[in-house]
């Protein structure tokens, strides 16, 4: 979301685009041959990305030369389904593969109770009336064309980020901790929620309650061991803590996580904030997990509750979240000292190996040192064709989706070019959601605001 300094200071990105600079470098550290070790792929991609973005001339998305994008769909156009009109707020999203070629995009909206369109309510798939979030589902044929688009839940709140599941699904994430008879909800929020994007009556609006009550942000899931990590994003100190959830049915398919199972928190060892640590490389072994003491929060929010003596672990912005190779990567998007941070930091992205116990910084982003240098505040992020990342920046200013290489080379992929603002103070929305397809081809993105969804194709494998 648009950001400011807490003292009122403009951001780096505020700056950039005030000052029209378009630089695509960002400072950069980190062990990239270890996050995206064993990626075959990733020797197709050369060191310069896939060259500079080429201003488009419909004024909403600016690609690399050979590129070309698809709008899919736009907040405010009637749903295939008859159902309403697209909601507002595209957010997280995830690609899985349906029957005959065909792809589901499953596509977060992360509307409040002052959301401008509303996820409408669809009998049989809203959890709450009063809730104006949730998620859209599109089907598209194996050219990309779309067949279909529908609600696949309705009822939820702030429908941030979420994760896949190895079963075919998708985990939708409520970012707030809102109880019933707060703005207007009837019942509790704050859960995740199943979405079968395939049918979505299957799966329903059913709250996974032993997930925990939290602003969640994002989950991954270990497919070899079916435990769910979650991570939680508190906008106030204390600052949210990294979760994992050991189900009672691990691998049991759609529904099963509603058997419940034990929620936990990380705890590294003399390291009550993630945000201290700041070199890349630095590793602690013997990770500890504690048992929530009250996954519910019937009364406080889980991350003051009483961990023992030894308190546990929390961390600023804690948002992506996803599974690699054999371990779990999270992303903290910033940490700033002035809001109650232990230090400050533009960006990290950390590795969590269960089969060592160990947590290692793998990527830093920053620092703030040159205004040319945008690159702060990673926000959705996921694993490439090419072997590295694509991610999406947060903040105000020109809103890019970056590359990442597996040498720590970085590269504009993507710039909204859809201006809210006015010329003279011009205005972006941030991205969303990137995901590729199944087959690799096709990476798709959301515009936040307004609400749009690309589906953008070219040589990837160059």
């Amino acid at each position: 979301m648009p950001e400011n300094t807490t003292d009122g200071r403009p951001s780096r990105r505020q700056l950039l685009s005030r000052t029209g600079a378009l630089g695509v470098s960002i400072a950069f550290a980190g062990n990239l041959t270890e996050l995206f070790a064993g990626t075959a792929a990733a020797q197709h991609l050369g060191h310069t990305g896939y060259g500079p973005l080429v201003p488009d001339p419909k004024g909403l998305l600016d690609l690399p030369e050979g590129f070309r994008y698809r709008v899919l769909s736009r907040e405010g156009e009637p749903l295939r389904s008859g159902e309403g009109p697209v909601p507002s707020n595209h957010d997280g999203m995830t690609a899985l593969p349906g029957a005959n070629g065909r792809v589901h995009l499953v596509r977060n909206h992360e509307n409040r109770t002052t959301a401008r369109i509303p996820v409408p309510t669809v009998a049989g798939l809203t959890y709450d009336p009063a809730g104006k979030g949730g998620c859209t589902s599109l089907t598209l044929d194996r050219r990309g064309r779309v067949l279909s688009e529908r609600v696949a839940i309705a009822g939820t709140a702030v429908n941030c980020a979420g994760g896949p599941t190895p079963w075919g699904t998708w985990l939708t994430c409520e970012e707030t901790e809102d109880r019933a008879g707060t703005n207007g909800y009837a019942k509790d929020h704050g859960f995740v929620f199943e979405v079968d994007p395939a049918n979505p009556y299957r799966s329903g609006a059913v709250p996974l309650t032993a997930m925990g009550r939290f602003q969640h942000e994002a989950v991954a899931v270990d497919p070899r061991h079916g435990i769910v990590y979650e991570t939680e994003d508190a906008f106030e100190r204390p600052f949210g803590l990294f979760y994992r959830f050991l189900p009672n049915a691990p691998h049991g398919g759609l529904g099963s996580l509603r058997a419940g199972g034990r929620l936990q928190a990380m705890r590294v060892p003399g390291v009550p904030d993630l945000s201290s640590i700041q070199e890349t490389g630095a590793s602690f072994e013997n990770i500890e997990w504690v048992d929530v003491p009250d996954p519910l929060a019937t009364r406080t929010p889980i991350r003051l509750q009483d961990f023992g003596p030894k308190g546990i672990t929390h961390a600023q912005k804690l948002e992506g979240c996803y599974w690699g190779g054999r371990s779990v990567y999270f992303v903290s998007s910033f940490a700033r000292s002035a809001e109650g941070s232990a230090a400050d930091h533009y960006g990290q992205i950390w590795r969590y190996d269960p089969a060592a116990r160990r947590l290692t910084l793998v990527i830093v982003f920053g620092p703030d040192t040159d205004v040319q240098l945008p690159g702060e505040s990673p926000d959705n992020i996921c694993l490439a064709p090419s072997g590295g990342l694509m991610v999406c920046e947060d903040g105000n200013g020109a809103q890019h989706v970056f590359g990442v290489t597996r040498g720590g080379e970085v590269y504009a992929m993507a710039r909204n070019a859809q201006n809210l603002g006015t010329p003279q103070e011009p205005e972006w929305g941030e991205f969303a959601g990137v995901t590729f397809s199944p087959d690799g081809g096709t990476m798709y993105v959301n515009c936040y605001t307004p609400g749009t969804t690309f589906a953008v194709t070219g040589p990837w494998r160059r």
